[in-house]
């Protein structure tokens, strides 16, 4: 078990990966006109003259039916139509796969690719791909543009336990527990005479679970499973590259690169996704920044949002104000908003359909 004193070791490192540096924040709405807009990198574009439906948007990327039900993607600056045919699809902020039946088909950086035509289910994280293939009775994965089977089944197939943005647990046609991480497959354990169900929580880079064998609370890190906790743990969130929890005695800890740190101990409410956590204490909101604990506001945020290091919340006057890199911006305090988080950008809808937008420390409105 490992431990450090909060307040004498800012020892945390809050893991930053290349595609989270480069997302740019992309914010597809429609106008007063119904005309189908996008605002990217500071550039306020329409991309469609009517109305669309089935619209999903990451940081990379925007996917849609436009009127005359062709399926379309706009990513880098440009309009693409993908197939004029109904389809099915699930989208990450980086990837887009669709099926027209059992072919899955795929998008990424700009290129569409046949991922088998004996597809089933399907599953989307940030960097990779988990499919069904119904013709070799497999479920395989696609990283890096490489196919890599995770086991084949005699029976009915099955989807893995979990899916994380870049990992995978599974368990194979044995009952064997295994973890897929960087295109390597890392054996676990046997649990099958455990009380318990195993349950992991997946983020980018790291697992994490409860032991039903050894009573402990573990993570697969770097290629390692390490006990973090002696005990089982509560309400866990993994995230990218840590992870964040309640202890058995109620406390709130984060734990990431091998370093643990007790972040409160009379907590009223937290949460944390990608690269962001934050925790209300004493009717404050606070953070972590490059380690250090920092106060938010001096007040209960309330209907938080995160999003890669960007967090976004109703402020105390009932409009909306985001916060990234340890510096809080009150967006606007008009009220009965629509606010969500893109990229490193805060995209704020009025009910007049006006659009506001924080990217870059600037106001961009449309």
């Amino acid at each position: 078990m490992l431990t450090f004193d909060f307040m004498k070791n800012y020892l945390l490192l809050v893991a930053f990966f290349p595609f989270v540096a480069a997302a740019q924040g992309i914010f597809p709405y429609m106008d007063f006109n119904n005309f189908f807009k996008v605002f990217d990198n500071g550039v306020f574009t329409q991309i469609e003259h009517q109305p669309t439906t089935d619209v999903f948007y990451g940081d990379e990327l925007v996917a849609y039916n436009n009127a005359q039900r062709d399926f379309k993607v706009y990513h880098n600056g440009q309009t693409r139509l993908l197939t004029n045919q109904n389809v099915s699809y699930k989208a990450s902020d980086h990837l887009l796969v669709w099926n027209i039946g059992p072919i899955i088909n795929y998008f990424e950086d700009g290129q569409t690719k046949v991922i088998t035509s004996f597809g089933g289910d399907y599953a989307v994280g940030d960097s990779i791909i988990v499919y069904q293939d119904t013709r070799y009775n497999t479920v395989n994965v696609v990283y890096q543009g490489k196919v890599i089977q995770l086991y084949q089944l005699t029976g009915d197939l099955y989807m893995p336990d979990v899916i994380g943005d870049n990992i995978v647990a599974f368990r194979d046609n044995g009952e064997l527990y295994k973890v897929f991480w960087r295109g390597q497959i890392y054996e676990l354990g046997v649990y099958s005479g455990s009380q318990q169900q195993l349950q992991f929580f997946a983020g980018t880079d790291i697992l994490a679970f409860n032991d039903p064998i050894s009573r402990t609370f573990a993570v697969f890190e770097n290629g390692e499973f390490l006990d973090v906790e002696d005990l089982y743990v509560s309400k866990i969130k993994a995230c990218r590259g840590f992870v964040v929890y309640e202890d058995v005695q109620g406390n709130l800890h984060y734990y990431g690169n091998e370093k643990k740190v007790e972040l409160a101990t009379f907590f009223q409410f937290w949460d944390a996704k990608d690269d962001v956590l934050f925790w209300g204490e004493a009717n404050s909101t606070y953070t972590l920044v490059g380690g250090e604990r920092k106060m938010v506001c001096n007040y209960a945020a309330k209907d938080v949002v995160l999003k890669n290091d960007v967090m976004a919340f109703r402020n105390n006057l009932g409009g909306v104000s985001g916060y990234i890199g340890g510096k809080l911006k009150d967006i606007t305090n008009l009220t009965k908003t629509e606010f969500t988080i893109s990229g490193h950008a805060v995209c704020i809808q009025q009910s007049n359909r006006s659009v506001m937008v924080w990217f870059n420390n600037q106001i961009y409105q449309d």
